[in-house]
Order: structure tokens, then C-alpha cells, then sequence
């Protein structure tokens, strides 16, 4: 047998391992379970592989069952080693803080977007309870270290510890090692799920796959203290078909912080997706029924896929995250590279849009008198000559913001595109920048 939730995690391919597997089967296969996950405070924002498991939870949810969210404020001042090569810095008490508000508004308003997004795939009686939040500072403050030493450290084994991946490959790397800190970290995280067994009737923890020794440790913990079992599910690491990293671009993280990346920018990164991958990224990052990314996959099996798998994704992503009015910005924005007019933009929006195309940078008093347009194809270098400009003008090749200019109407500040920027083109293709100081 396999429940609702177990079989759509494991057709979107976002089931790596789990305990008591039977029993888990059983215990699913009613509504109302409560689980949890947690968010590390490292960072002032997510990123792509962070929504991983809030998807997760969101999946769990749309089956009826009853997630919490719990932000790490006390794990977040050791720093988990799961998936590090190296020790990490701590941080200081106001930047976990700041971290911590930053990252559960994050939380917050995206689920709240999931909640209205695709309800016609909703199972039946899926949705009924909310997602919560917890914060593992509010039980975790109060302990002092004697007392957490005497009471959950003398329920753990040394060499039991030294098996789990995330202190062994450390270990490995002589260099490094671990830090008693951070091999504490494991207590507890397994104290959190203990809490939440006793105070919410938590009975399953869910994680990426880095975090299946810390999940083991809380089941183990819980059954020393109560004798009763508690559940553990991980999901993979999400990587191309290649074997490189989901979230990573040449500038860095994807972060899910409009200020950090941009709506536009976010937008861009999953049309840019490969064929290999996209239908994985459907399954994990978006609502769509198995029949639909069933069919989705054959129209790419078939050749029929000519970027619109990558636009559904991209958009799907874009509303979750930034909601359907910066994706419809973000989509907008995008055409503008194919020919749509360019307006109502600001400086920050074009300097995306037209990062790689070349620019030039001139007085802003030009624009007062009126700005020669056919001088100003010569200065951009995208006409030879003064007469090429007047052919250029003539045969209906040059475009300010992507209006075609028939004559040769003088510039103004009227013909910026935003607040100190308008964009030439020649031709269909050739674009250049014109930035006014």
C-alpha cells in the first residue's frame, strides 16, 4: 500500500528515504498528521534549494496533513555541518534575529500564495488545517547546559553519532574535523523533534537528504524517552541532468529575496532551464496534476517543445514566489528583448534586461535642446556614417525603445525608456544602451 501523499512524492521524484516504511504507509493514509521541517537562519533569505522542502510541506498540506514550519533560532546559532565541507562562522545574535524575521515573512507569504494556487488539483479534503510556524529558540532558551547534558546527551551514543554522514564525512577531512559545536548540533535538532512530539503530537520530521542522521537521531530519541515511534522522510538533492546543483547561476545563489534577485532575473533563470530537466522542475516546483506533466513529457519526447515548457515553469515559479503581478512584469520585461516597446521601466530593470548589450554614456543637457538621432546611431557605433544612419532611417531599420523611427526626429527626455536610459536598435537583433548622466 501507498498513501496519496507517498505516491505524489514519489512520482515528482521527491522521495529519497524514510523509516518504518509500512507503518508510515498506514499512518498517512488518514488526514491530520502532524510533521515538520526545518529552516536553517544562516541567511537573511531562501533560495531555490531551500523551497525544496517548504514544497514539501505544501504537498503534505494539500493531503490534509498538518505542517509546521520551524525556523532554527537556536540551531541557527551553531550551524548544522549536514552538506558542509568546512566549519561555518557563527553569527551574531542580531543578525540571526534579523535573519530569522526575514526568512519566516518569506515563509509565510508563500504559502500563503500555494494556498490559492491550482485548487481544481486539490485532493479531496486536502487544505483543511494551515501551515504553522515554530521557532526552536522559544523551547530551546530555557535549558541550561548541565541540565541538557543529564537529560538528552546521556540518552546518545559517541560511536552511534560517528556513523551519521554529516560528522563522518567531516571527519574525513582531517584539515577541518568538527567542532564539538557543531557535532552537538545533531542533540539538538533531535531535542526539537522531541518537543514537538510532546507538545503538538509532531510524529514525522521531513528534510532534505543531508538531514537523515539528524531526523534518525530524533526518532531514536523520542523512542528512549516514550517508547513510542516517531517517523522520518527525506527528499534528494535536486540537480540537472548533468549532476550540477539546482539553484546556482553565474552570479551566485538564486535567492528568493526579490532585493537579492530580482522578479526579472528569477523569471530568467528557469526559462533558461535545459530540456533534460525541465519536466523535474515542473514535478517539483509547481502544482500541476501528473496527467498534465504526464502529457507535458510526451509533447518533449515528440519534439513539440519549443521553450513553452520552460515559460509554464518559469511563470508557475515566478507567481509562487513573487506572485502573478511581478510575473507578468518579469514576462513583459522579457519580450522586450523580441521587439515589445520599451516604457514604463526603471534603471534597474533595463540594466537586467540589457546586460550584455553595449552602451554608451553621454551629457543629459544633450536632451535639452533635442538630441540628433542619426548623430547618435554614428556615436553608438551602430551605423558607420552619417548617411548609413539616413539609409538605416529611410528603410525603417532604427528604433528608439523599440518604436520605429521614420525620420529624424530630434531625442528629448521625453524618449526615455526610464528614469536616465533609452535603447537603440538597428535592425531586428542589434541593441545598444544610451545612458544619460
Amino acid at each position: 500500500m501507498q498513501t496519496h501523499i507517498l505516491h505524489e512524492l514519489t512520482w515528482r521524484g521527491l522521495l529519497a528515504q524514510r523509516t518504518h516504511q509500512d507503518e508510515l504507509d498506514q499512518l498517512l493514509a488518514s488526514p491530520g498528521v502532524r510533521l515538520y521541517c526545518g529552516f536553517d537562519p544562516s541567511n537573511s533569505s531562501l533560495t531555490i534549494g531551500n523551497l525544496v522542502p517548504l514544497m514539501c510541506l505544501v504537498f503534505f498540506w494539500r493531503h490534509g496533513h498538518r505542517p509546521i514550519a520551524l525556523v532554527g533560532g537556536a540551531t541557527g546559532r551553531i550551524g548544522d555541518p549536514g552538506g558542509k565541507s568546512a566549519e561555518r562562522n557563527l553569527l551574531s545574535d542580531e543578525q540571526i534575529q534579523y535573519n530569522l524575521s526575514c526568512i519566516q515573512r518569506q515563509i509565510e507569504q508563500i504559502i500563503a500564495r500555494a494556498r490559492t494556487l491550482h485548487p481544481e488539483t486539490l485532493p479531496p479534503g486536502g487544505g483543511a488545517h494551515t501551515i504553522d510556524m515554530a521557532n526552536n529558540a522559544d523551547w530551546m532558551a530555557p535549558w541550561s547546559f548541565l541540565d541538557f547534558l543529564r537529560d538528552v546527551g546521556k540518552l546518545f551514543r559517541v560511536n552511534t553519532m560517528l556513523t551519521k554522514d554529516s560528522v563522518r564525512s567531516r571527519l574525513e577531512n582531517r584539515e577541518q574535523g568538527i567542532s564539538y559545536t557543531e557535532f552537538s548540533y545533531m542533540l539538538i535538532q533531535a531535542y526539537d523533534f522531541f518537543h514537538l512530539f510532546e507538545q503538538e503530537g509532531c510524529v514525522l520530521q521531513v528534510g532534505g537528504n543531508d538531514q537523515w542522521g539528524n531526523i534518525t537521531a530524533g526518532t531514536d530519541l523520542i523512542h528512549k524517552k516514550t517508547g513510542q515511534t516517531a517517523y522520518g522522510v527525506t527528499f534528494p538533492l535536486l540537480t540537472t541532468a548533468s549532476g550540477e546543483k539546482i539553484g546556482k547561476s553565474e552570479k551566485g545563489a538564486i535567492w528568493l529575496d526579490p532585493e537579492r534577485t530580482s522578479p526579472y532575473e528569477f523569471y530568467q533563470y528557469w526559462i533558461q532551464r535545459q530540456d533534460a530537466d525541465v519536466i523535474q522542475l515542473l514535478k517539483t516546483f509547481t502544482f500541476l496534476s501528473e496527467e498534465e506533466l504526464r502529457a507535458a513529457q510526451a509533447d518533449l519526447d515528440a519534439g513539440k517543445n519549443k521553450g513553452q515548457l520552460q515559460q509554464r515553469l518559469a511563470q508557475e515559479v515566478t507567481d509562487l514566489i513573487h506572485g502573478p503581478e511581478e510575473t507578468q512584469k518579469a514576462i513583459r520585461a522579457s519580450r522586450m528583448l523580441f521587439g515589445e516597446a520599451i516604457q514604463d521601466v526603471n534603471d534597474a530593470l533595463l540594466n537586467q534586461i540589457f546586460a550584455d548589450v553595449p552602451s554608451t554614456s553621454l551629457e543629459r543637457q544633450r536632451l535639452f535642446a533635442g538630441l540628433d538621432l542619426i548623430d547618435l546611431l554614428v556615436e553608438a557605433q551602430l551605423c558607420a556614417s552619417k548617411g548609413e544612419a539616413r539609409r538605416l532611417i529611410k528603410q525603417g531599420g532604427a528604433y528608439v525603445n523599440n518604436s520605429r523611427q521614420d525620420d529624424n526626429t530630434p531625442l528629448t527626455e521625453a524618449h526615455l525608456a526610464s528614469e536616465s536610459m533609452l535603447v537603440l536598435r538597428s535592425g531586428k537583433k542589434t541593441y545598444h544602451v544610451v545612458r544619460f548622466r
